[in-house]
């Protein structure tokens, strides 16, 4: 049976009065590629802080489950009330690739991706650097260890990030945006790779994007929010939504010929 991973409830987001979305209510079951889809300016990216904390909710509970051992039980914990230290915590099992690589391009491809290993673990350096040039490798960049942000392209760039978003083998995996910024064939080896890192992680990954073949390839749940009634107007697999949804805005976005 499915177990549920991220559980949100009545949330609502807001800046100071203005209400970006509001009254959200979804489940992500662990294993999941789980796709935060809707047309620009939606609040996409913004629900996506919420779930990594970085942003508070205005009102509403963002519950992680199974991801703490309390005793012999392994709990649902209200991520937003938690105190910094279970946070903390909690935020260990995470790992995310932002938009833009956010890569330090002042370090190596390698010391990106050893600066947490470094930071939450007592691995030697010697240790660190072999699991930075396995993690490269995972994400095929094997040799690129000594190369610097800006030697590599912008796709080989999200692989990189991609790459530091796994070192500490996270059981969540958040990614904003992704593929954006990629030529068709890159996106498509980039989605791959998600799929293949699900998989020998055992993870569950949440995706915020709007590229319509990423969520028909890859996307095994979805909730869509809309940005005229703030608020979500479907949820459920992307291709389920694709053919029963009657929702015009869920029609009009699944079956568009080009991207948002």
């Amino acid at each position: 049976m499915p177990q549920p991973h991220i559980i949100v409830r009545d949330l609502t987001m807001a800046y100071g009065e203005r209400v970006i979305q509001s009254d959200l209510n979804f489940t992500i079951q662990r294993g999941d590629i789980f796709v935060i889809m809707g047309g620009s300016g939606c609040g996409k990216s913004t629900l996506l802080r919420h779930l990594i904390g970085l942003l508070t909710p205005a009102r509403g509970e963002i519950l992680y489950c199974g991801v703490l051992e309390t005793g012999e039980d392994k709990p649902c914990l209200d991520f937003c009330r938690a105190n910094a230290q279970t946070r903390l915590q909690i935020l260990r099992r995470v790992g995310v690739l932002y938009q833009s690589g956010a890569l330090w391009s002042s370090m190596t491809l390698a010391e990106n991706i050893g600066l947490p290993l470094a930071e939450y673990t007592d691995l030697e350096e010697d240790e660190i650097e072999a699991l930075a040039s396995l993690k490269l490798a995972l994400v095929g960049l094997k040799g690129f260890e000594d190369y610097y942000p800006f030697e590599i392209s912008g796709g080989m760039q999200k692989r990189a990030g991609l790459a530091r978003a796994i070192a500490l083998d996270p059981e969540i995996l958040f990614f904003d945006e992704p593929s954006a910024g990629l030529d068709p064939v890159s996106a498509k080896r980039l989605d791959d790779l998600i799929v293949e890192l699900r998989d020998s992680l055992g993870a569950t990954v949440v995706i915020v994007t709007h590229e319509l073949p990423s969520i028909m390839a890859i996307g095994t749940n979805s909730v869509f929010l809309d940005a005229e009634s703030r608020t979500q107007i479907a949820q459920g697999p992307p291709r389920d939504l694709l053919e029963s949804s009657s929702h015009p805005k869920v029609k009009e976005f699944l079956t568009r010929g080009g991207t948002l």
